[in-house]
């Protein structure tokens, strides 16, 4: 094995081969991020609004997609909706869809979490005012759960982001398959692999400390 070179990684390189992956990527996270959040908040108030059909079918879904691997979901989703639906998706749509879905029992958790989080005596409050169940929930507690467990959210968005590499398993055109690419077009494999664990780790290790810090600025505001 030679000495390891990196010098084909010239800016031409990243534009020709990474950064069309890089901007998927990002594009997928922020999509399933928030779509994930909106669909994952339904899903928490479902599970706690006390009536058993919708908490059942609610608890099943979230408990279902968070005891199978990722990867799996990705397949199952990229093979068989195709099937039912008579016509292909497409790597990239069917990646965004499936990320959707699959966060968004994550999601639910974190947020269900911070509605519990809320004293229940402002939700008292906002009925004692004449508030009913969902102005209750819209103007007085999803706005403190959101604020209280926005930290978490965004590290499981982080993970969401790491996450996003197993698109490779459907073909999907991603910052890994970038990298995959730029490395066999070289013959530069492993140069090419390095750089992308370093690219990765550069992007998550910084979002993990701007999280923090918004930690500390939250746990300041309490």
């Amino acid at each position: 094995m030679g000495a390891l070179d990196f010098s084909f990684l010239s800016w031409g390189v990243i534009q020709s081969f990474v950064l069309k992956g890089f901007l998927f990527s990002l594009q997928l996270t922020l999509i399933a991020m928030v779509g994930g959040i909106v669909l994952g908040t339904l899903l928490a108030l479902m599970r706690l609004s006390g009536k058993p059909w919708l908490e059942i079918p609610a608890a099943a879904y979230v408990n279902t997609m968070r005891s199978i691997p990722l990867v799996m979901v990705i397949l199952w989703f990229f093979l068989l909706i195709p099937k039912l639906l008579g016509q292909p998706l497409g790597a990239e749509i069917s990646a965004i869809i499936t990320f959707t879905l699959f966060e968004a029992a994550y999601y639910s958790e974190i947020m269900r979490a911070g509605i519990q989080s809320v004293p229940r005596g402002q939700v008292y409050a906002g009925y004692a005012v004449g508030m009913t169940y969902p102005q209750t929930m819209q103007l007085i507690v999803l706005p403190q759960a959101f604020r209280n467990m926005l930290p978490v959210l965004l590290t499981q968005t982080i993970i969401l982001f790491q996450d996003t590499s197993l698109v490779y398993a459907i073909g999907a055109y991603d910052l890994l398959k970038g990298f995959e690419v730029a490395g066999k077009n070289f013959n530069r494999p492993v140069e090419t692999y390095l750089v992308a664990a370093v690219i990765y780790f550069v992007i998550c290790f910084s979002l993990s400390m701007l999280v923090r810090r918004l930690q500390k600025k939250i746990a300041i505001i309490r």
